[in-house]
């Protein structure tokens, strides 16, 4: 296998079944290639175990597992201190042409592409300091999803600290969010497990299609199991678009690929689009409708009370939280504005205004029980009316804010997941659940749905 610009390859599997991101993984496993799983169940604990099995140029396969002591019992520490820098070992290995690291169920696939590329690994004998991006390069992203669970998995509220599967005490990410991520990253999906019946079967590749248009799917069957030739023939199928753990912004499209527009069963895209600003507190009470009945959504939004920064949507089944998004091109400086993104730049001038500039609200959603009409009718009543649009900045400073986004300072006790495994400081975020979640209210921006 040739290197990407001397760079290995690499490889990530995830989901939620430890078994079968396992099988997927070792069918990764042709000769000079390593595979390398983490097990986080201890880490409470201050413990990871890593199992190691490399595959020699004559298809030799050894292992090894080992337990590694962690100074603090976190998800962050466990990638800073062995995952990131075992992969920049592994590449200055000669006989290693591809890794692939088999994430436990606890880590989510972006956040960990994100600290790959953006966490430094200092102190390494022989090495220059620096992210593990240096040496390896993501080839693909591979979702592992369960055909009778992960629909239920992605739509519900549970915190992962409330479910057995998991052994993260503390942990107030929600199932979904991490099912969602799931497939929502990955490149290519692996389908295991049996629906309960063809109907449930039809509804989760409705989802998976629109959540995930470009990624092409294979089933792993009892009567075909995964083989070396299977997977890369998956891995073969995807897109030259595909992300290959390329993070996106804020205000990058938020319509990716060419998902199916048209309902199928019961599951439909629903597109909103406003070139007013919400009323903060209507807003805080139309998000309601993206918490039952949606699977996921994302969006940018403009706020009456917050002109200079746009806000950031998104939600995974009865979980949703809103963080700043950036500054809007119309509140930037000259200097600021040149050092845009181009493509971002080019798409803020076909729809300029005037008075407003770029400031606008755009929120995509994939629905499964929720009408679509319904979600538009309740975005739309909270937008503001012509009378308050009449009144200006000046009166719209005068709404409350239930967000608090602007001038709240962040609980440390809430951390964004990109910034714990990179090490920096958490973004402002306000999060909402919904009804009948046991989430702790540890954070003053962080509220149950009342």
């Amino acid at each position: 296998m040739t290197r990407l610009v001397n760079k290995t390859p690499l490889v990530i599997v995830t989901g939620f079944d430890r078994e079968a991101t396992v099988r997927s993984a070792e069918a990764l496993g042709l000769p000079g290639t390593t595979v390398v799983h983490h097990d986080l169940g201890l880490v409470d604990a201050g413990t990871i175990v890593r199992t190691v099995t490399s595959i020699d140029f004559n298809g030799e396969k050894t292992s090894r597992t080992t337990q590694t002591a962690l100074d603090h019992g976190c998800l962050s520490c466990a990638l800073r201190e062995d995952v990131l820098p075992l992969l920049r070992a592994l590449h200055r290995r000669s006989n290693v042409d591809r890794i692939v690291l088999a994430l436990d169920p606890a880590i989510e696939p972006e956040p960990m592409a994100f600290a790959i590329a953006s966490t430094v690994v200092a102190g390494v004998p022989g090495q220059v300091d620096g992210p593990a991006g240096l040496d390896v390069e993501i080839e693909a992203v591979i979702g592992c999803v369960n055909e009778g669970e992960w629909l239920r998995d992605a739509t519900g509220d549970e915190a992962l600290d409330e479910d057995d599967r998991f052994q993260t005490a503390d942990d107030e990410r929600t199932i979904a969010q991490l099912a969602v991520g799931h497939v929502d990253f990955a490149d290519a999906l692996v389908v295991h497990g049996q629906a309960d019946n063809g109907w449930a079967g039809a509804q989760l590749f409705a989802v998976l299609k629109r959540l995930n248009p470009t990624a092409p799917i294979i089933m792993e069957l009892p009567r075909r199991p995964l083989t070396a030739s299977i997977m890369r023939n998956l891995i073969s199928a995807i897109p030259p678009g595909a992300r290959r753990g390329r993070i996106t912004g804020p205000h990058d499209p938020l319509l990716r690929g060419q998902p199916p527009l048209d309902a199928d069963c019961g599951v439909a895209v629903v597109e909103f689009h406003a070139d007013r600003p919400f009323h903060p507190e209507r807003l805080h009470d139309a998000i309601d409708i993206l918490l039952d009945g949606v699977v996921a959504s994302r969006g940018r939004l403009w706020l009456a009370t917050q002109p200079d920064e746009a806000l950031w949507l998104e939600s995974a089944g009865g979980g949703l939280r809103i963080a700043t998004g950036g500054t809007w091109l119309a509140a930037m400086s000259d200097d600021e504005a040149a050092a845009a993104d181009p493509e971002r730049v080019a798409m803020a001038s076909l729809r300029w205004h005037p008075l407003y500039g770029d400031r606008s609200s755009s929120i995509v959603a994939i629905s499964y029980r929720a009408e679509p009409a319904r979600i538009r009718w309740a975005l739309s009543s909270a937008l503001l009316t012509d009378d308050e649009l009449s009144e200006g900045q000046q009166g719209w400073d005068r709404f409350t804010d239930p967000f608090g986004v602007a001038h709240a300072d962040p609980c440390q006790d809430v951390l964004d997941e990109r910034a714990l495994l990179a090490g920096t400081d958490p973004p402002i975020e306000w999060f909402k659940q919904a009804e009948g979640s046991a989430g702790q209210q540890t954070n003053p921006e962080r509220k149950d749905k009342s």
